[in-house]
């Protein structure tokens, strides 16, 4: 299928799409107009719209005559709460135009990471969406600390995008889309689509981030992507300082990169491995444990762990590195404890009752519930 109609098809059979505004789109009024206009073009071509939006943070360092962002997490937290409030009446205001309603929803990390709350705030979402209000999502920096945090607001609409089923997650930027890069190493054309992303374009994608004002780069972008790739849906990554941007997307047209889903997307349990569940640990393994994960999709096994870092429990998520290349090759869920993760390590799995007193699992870590990096 040509770029085109793959384009032009999949806006055919898109219900629902999330988009993600950052803070540097959203610096005046006359920008989040122009972000609201385009999402009511969107609605009136009958998508579900949830809106990830950025910009508390910057919006209280203008209130307070700030330009540079600060270091300190109370800071941080004292401007996420000033520049909320503002934020959201913006929004209003411009959606109101449009007559549409709106409703705020502020999250950390844990609200996705447990289970019931996860639900909640994806029922909530969807009761929102059925009632035709547009839900505005932003984290909640204002109480967020750093191991309740997303990292940025690209990994926030990657989840929800992969939580609430949208077939399409557009992150509007201030690029074309991810650029290639020429022999010298500097930025060139625009990648039109990416079907798989790999360690090049890991590569390519140097960050663009600005402490002073905002956090997140394309090297963000592109994890947000392997998240919704990993889910069966598509991904955009386009500039949102084209006033049109949204419209273009929905018409078809050959702007941004576009990212499509991977042919065989990951079970459910493992996106949450992957992408959602907090790591409590690490498992560092040698050679011949590193190969069977990576390259025989083998569980791990006592004898191959050399190390073990953290204080976690069982059920916990560990990652997997190799220790000759420090490199994470995986992520999974332990089924020791670290203590005990101590005694058997380097050990035959047939020895492991002996050694804990106790019928143990012959795996550290099973491969059902294992996910490679």
């Amino acid at each position: 299928m040509d770029n085109l109609n793959l384009r032009k098809n999949l806006l055919k059979n898109c219900h629902k799409i999330v988009v993600k505004a950052g803070t540097r789109l959203l610096t005046d009024r006359t920008r989040i107009e122009i972000l609201v206009n385009g999402i009511a073009e969107l609605r009136k071509r009958n998508y579900q719209v949830i809106l990830v939006t950025s910009g508390a943070v910057g919006m209280g360092m203008k209130e307070l005559g700030l330009e540079k962002r600060p270091k300190k997490l109370a800071e941080v937290q004292a401007l996420a709460a000033i520049g909320q409030g503002k934020l959201m009446e913006i929004y209003e205001q411009q959606c109101a135009e449009h007559g549409i309603k709106t409703a705020q929803l502020l999250l950390t990390a844990m609200d996705l990471r447990n289970r019931s709350r996860y639900l909640n705030a994806m029922n909530c979402i969807n009761a929102l969406l059925e009632n035709g209000v547009l839900p505005i999502v932003n984290e909640n920096d204002s109480v967020s600390v750093d191991e309740l945090k997303f990292g940025d607001n690209d990994m926030l609409a990657a989840m929800l995008g992969s939580l609430t089923n949208a077939e399409l997650t557009i992150i509007l930027t201030t690029e074309i889309g991810l650029r290639d890069r020429d022999e010298n190493g500097d930025l060139s054309d625009r990648i039109s689509v990416v079907e798989k992303l790999d360690d090049s374009l890991m590569d390519i994608a140097q960050g663009t981030d600005n402490s002073e004002f905002s956090i997140g780069g394309m090297s963000s972008k592109l994890k947000a992507a392997h998240l919704v790739m990993a889910s069966g849906n598509y991904l955009y990554i386009a500039d949102g300082r084209e006033a049109d941007i949204l419209k273009k997307i929905a018409d078809g047209e050959d702007v941004g990169t576009l990212f499509l889903p991977m042919e065989r997307k990951l079970h459910s349990k493992k996106i949450w491995i992957n992408f959602f569940s907090k790591c409590s640990g690490k498992l560092y393994v040698d050679s011949g444990a590193a190969n069977a994960i990576s390259e025989k999709g083998k569980s791990l096994l006592p004898l191959g762990v050399k190390a073990i870092a953290g204080a976690f429990k069982r059920g916990d998520t560990v990652e997997i590195i190799d220790q000759k290349t420090q490199k994470i090759i995986a992520r999974g869920l332990v089924n020791y404890d670290a203590e005990d993760c101590l005694k058997i390590m380097q050990k035959h799995s047939k020895s492991l009752a002996e050694v804990l007193g106790k019928d143990s699992p012959d795996e550290v870590v099973h491969r059902d519930n294992l996910v490679l990096i």
